[in-house]
């Protein structure tokens, strides 16, 4: 069983399991990546720690700094965990209807929660999260759908680990979008180690991407 000295050394490096009961015993192997097991629960904390320690790097973070950022999921539940440890200040921008128990999560980490009319969606949450950035400008703003440590960490990592567990035997992968970071990460490592010709993305029918 892995130890760790503390709960970012948890980050990553997570199991696979082949779905056994998705297709018949005849079709393809599918295999899951579960990414639930990471300390904030989902894939997010991946971005949320690279994002953190590549703006340590340039120099946009300084100890003891504030994080904004406008999200109402996963994403801010993985910066309120690395902010915590790390002893930054993070003020999360949301809609007001937007999950309560992400809400709770978000705040027992230490986050500050400003919530934004739910008819401005989340449009709203983001020229807020701006509003605040240029009244404190030393406000480091990580603008996940823009970061381009988003996509990096999964070229280093998931892309790696996946290849790694299913010993390079990968004839497509599929992940749902969202900020399309995993999705552009991993398909790019698949496509150049293995030449893996179906990357496929996942979309709900009423999404606006």
């Amino acid at each position: 069983m892995k130890r760790a000295h503390n709960v970012l050394e948890l980050i990553g490096a997570t199991p696979m399991v082949r779905l056994s009961r998705v297709v018949g015993e005849d079709a393809a192997e599918v295999w899951g990546k579960l990414e639930a097991t990471n300390p904030g629960g989902s894939v997010k904390d991946r971005i949320a720690l690279a994002m953190i320690e590549a703006a340590e790097e340039q120099g946009l973070l300084a100890k003891g700094g504030t994080i904004i950022e406008p999200t109402s999921g996963n994403t801010g539940i993985g910066l309120a965990m690395v902010a915590a440890y790390k002893g930054y200040k993070l003020i999360v921008t949301m809609f007001d209807t937007a999950s309560r128990e992400r809400r709770l999560q978000m705040q027992a980490y230490g986050a500050e929660v400003v919530l934004t009319p739910a008819a401005e969606g989340m449009r709203g949450a983001i020229d807020k999260a701006l509003e605040l950035k240029r009244e404190h400008p030393d406000y480091f703003l990580p603008q996940q759908f823009m970061n381009a440590a988003n996509p990096e960490i999964h070229r280093r990592t998931t892309g790696r680990e996946i290849i790694e567990q299913l010993d390079g035997r990968i004839d497509a992968f599929v992940a749902g979008v969202g900020t399309g970071g995993s999705l552009t990460g991993v398909g790019e490592v698949l496509k150049e180690a293995l030449s893996t010709e179906r990357v496929i993305a996942v979309e709900p029918s009423g999404s606006p991407v």
